[in-house]
């Protein structure tokens, strides 16, 4: 008979509990207690798993190659696969199925799970021998939090397929959630029952990082694209290294910030905190300072960091996204020693992604990007961006760290081929890249660029460059839209509309379109007008000019990259 104080505690543990949860303690505790009437034989065993994987950034991909290996090291055949390199027609043959899916932009799929998504949303399937389990990772700061994997997940089931373990959703942190989830699997999979006959091993695959190249560079350059008067701060910044930089154009930076010094010293003087002490979290160790400076995320707080400090603190607080000094301010710590507890539980700084501006046909030890000071309001208070804020007070010379993000769905056609740009703001960083690397290599094709800002004289980007470009006919074609110039405001859409009948020619002898810049409402807006181009100039119904434009990310010649 068990204590009450223990018998307490299981009852609360039980009704805090998912159905999942208490299959999986029941399988645990059978193994520890060793019943041999209903341990499992290897021939009641998964042998064999599908898992694939829709990723934008890598993480899907990363997750999903650790569950591979970890179910091989357990005996299970596991074949793995990107959702654009799986074969739909093998859908309804799979026994053991689990996808690895990211939500992009505003609850969109992934570039390389979109036909997949597509596919099970306008055919009929049949999946009722199928076991499947979802893992969507996601962005608790944007409102259609992990729909891609909360679809998937709905239509597998629709169709018939058994699902094993709930849909796990996964925030900005998902290492944690992501273990736990295939945790909750390999139950199922190693046993095919909810009886387990020896503990579960953990995967560990929270304790591994992807293996990446991180580069350390200089800043060599640091300037302000925004002439004396504009109401924004745009930034070209050159990095230098010592090594040659792997990198194509369409390729991005990945930079992690450090926090700033000011606020890190006011959080440590409000929580008493000397800055000297030691702490050890899950993944770093060292001085509260130096871990809240250069690897914990004071900015913006997860929803989950949010609730463990409520935990912590024995207050209620509203699911909203605030920087940790505004909390501490409202909702104080009661000591120095609680405070530590609260850094333990902070996540990892998130590396942030700029696209490249330079091309490594040019500046091989050297890589540019361009970053737009990020302001807003948060607690009637102006606010900036931790990343663009941390590279547009960037001193020259100071060192910084980075990787390059793999962007294979934005590269370059061929030499031959024309291409079209639209970049408004920041969004012609990457076609400064595409220019600088044509004018390189004397590619043959032609080049159209549509460029947008507030005025002329204050927020030309790249003026010079460009300007440039025309001259030495790199650019064929050039439309600029400076939207506060005139009482009427234009934009890049509008240029389009103007010159639609050239465009649509441009399109129907092969140049291929890539856009780039803000998704809200700017993409939504330029592929509007696109299929408005579509049906006047190329005289199609509204479904035909939906076919065509389809027919054209099909062949690869209409690329986005929007943020």
């Amino acid at each position: 008979m068990l204590q009450e104080i223990k018998l307490k505690q299981l009852q609360a543990l039980i009704s805090s509990s998912s159905k999942e949860d208490l299959i999986w303690i029941n399988g645990y505790l059978n193994g520890i207690v060793g019943n041999n009437d209903q341990a499992v034989t290897n021939e009641s065993r998964v042998k064999k798993i599908t898992l694939l994987y829709g990723t934008e950034t890598g993480n899907s991909k990363s997750v999903a190659t650790k569950f591979a290996a970890a179910a091989k090291k357990r005996g299970i055949v596991a074949k793995l696969a990107g959702l654009d390199q799986y074969r739909f027609a093998d859908l309804p043959k799979e026994e053991n199925l689990f996808i690895v899916v990211s939500t992009h932009g505003e609850g969109e799929p992934p570039e390389t799970a979109k036909k997949f998504y597509d596919y099970i949303h306008q055919n009929e399937l049949v999946l009722n021998n199928t076991k499947f389990s979802v893992l969507a990772l996601g962005d608790t700061s944007y409102p259609l939090f992990c729909k891609t994997g909360k679809d998937v997940d709905i239509q597998l089931a629709k169709f018939g397929a058994t699902r094993i373990v709930a849909l796990q959703k996964c925030d900005v942190d998902y290492e944690e959630d992501a273990h736990q989830w295939f945790d909750k699997v390999l139950v199922f999979l190693q046993h095919n029952t909810s009886v387990i006959s020896q503990p579960i091993e953990p995967t560990g695959m929270a304790t591994k990082k992807v293996g990446k190249k991180i580069y350390e560079g200089t800043i060599v350059a640091n300037i302000n694209l925004n002439d004396k008067g504009s109401n924004k701060e745009t930034y070209h910044i050159e990095i230098a290294t010592q090594e040659k930089i792997e990198y194509e154009a369409g390729d991005a930076l990945a930079i992690i910030p450090k926090n700033n010094d000011f606020i890190v010293d006011t959080i440590l003087a409000l929580t008493r905190l000397n800055p000297d002490t030691e702490i050890v979290t899950a993944k770093h160790a060292g001085s509260a300072k130096g871990l809240l400076i250069n690897h914990l995320n004071i900015c913006y707080l997860l929803s989950s960091t949010i609730k463990k400090y409520a935990a912590i603190v024995g207050e209620k607080i509203p699911d909203t996204r605030i920087d940790l000094i505004d909390i501490i301010h409202n909702y104080p710590v009661k000591d120095a020693l609680q405070f530590a507890e609260v850094i333990k539980m902070l996540s990892p700084i998130a590396p942030r992604l700029y696209t490249i501006s330079s091309s490594p046909k040019v500046h091989e030890t050297e890589v540019h990007i361009t970053v737009r000071r990020d302001e807003f309001i948060a607690i009637d208070d102006k606010r900036y961006g931790l990343c663009s804020n941390f590279l547009g007070d960037a001193m020259l010379q100071s060192n910084i760290h980075f990787y390059i993000h793999k962007n294979k769905h934005f590269k370059l056609p061929a030499a031959d081929k024309d291409l079209i740009m639209i970049g408004p703001g920041t969004g012609i960083a990457p076609f400064r890249s595409f220019l600088a690397e044509r004018d390189a290599t004397a590619a043959s094709g032609k080049n159209w660029l549509f460029f947008g800002e507030q005025h002329f004289q204050k927020d030309f980007l790249y003026q010079t460059e460009i300007q440039n470009h025309l001259q030495t006919e790199v650019l064929q074609n050039i439309s600029l839209a400076f939207s506060r110039d005139q009482k009427e405001k234009v934009y890049v859409q509008h240029k389009m509309l103007e010159q639609g009948k050239e465009l649509f020619l441009w399109i129907e002898n092969g140049a291929s379109v890539y856009l780039s810049g803000t998704k809200h409402p700017m993409s939504f807006d330029v592929e509007k007008t696109l299929l408005y181009v579509f049906e006047q100039h190329g005289n199609k119904t509204h479904d035909e000019a939906k076919a065509y434009w389809e027919q054209l990310k099909n062949e690869g010649r209409y690329q986005k990259e929007v943020y």
